[in-house]
């Protein structure tokens, strides 16, 4: 898929928010400027969220909450992750009892994590235009590729 400017990647994002539900995962990938955040602020556009998104590289966390938006969600950057002791310190578990997470630098966590998830790979293909491809875990049977 090609999204020609930063516009389709905020776009496709709130048509990823329009079908995500409870213990969803979506897993961005891509280097630096990719896309990647701005692909989650357009899932949290899509789940109503009209205030500021912050990147989560430093909080490594972000949780957004009822009833700013309609589905609860975690925004994770595991970037600044190092060892895989501090996954568990997270308590990503918890967040998908009731809400979903979208998480940026997903291979720092172990292959088996993201086993029914949404990859999507984001790569830059010019200034601003980007290639996404993507792995749909059976989780996202018949919600994905969205159309």
């Amino acid at each position: 898929m090609i999204l020609q400017d930063e516009a389709a990647t905020t776009t496709l994002g709130s048509q990823i928010a329009d079908v995500l539900r409870a213990g969803d995962k979506v897993a961005l990938s891509g280097t630096l400027g990719a896309g990647k955040t701005t692909l989650a602020r357009g899932i949290l556009r899509g789940l109503g969220f009209t205030q500021d998104v912050p990147s989560p590289t430093f909080a490594i966390v972000q949780h957004y909450e009822q009833p700013e938006v309609r589905l609860p969600l975690a925004h994770v950057d595991f970037y600044r992750i190092e060892e895989p002791d501090e996954i568990q310190e997270l308590g990503l578990d918890d967040i998908l009892i009731d809400g979903a997470m979208v998480a940026e630098w997903p291979d720092r966590i172990p292959d088996s994590f993201w086993r029914d998830a949404l990859q999507i790979s984001l790569d830059i293909e010019s200034d601003n235009i980007r290639r996404l491809t993507w792995v749909a875990g059976p989780a996202w049977k018949d919600r994905w590729p969205i159309t």
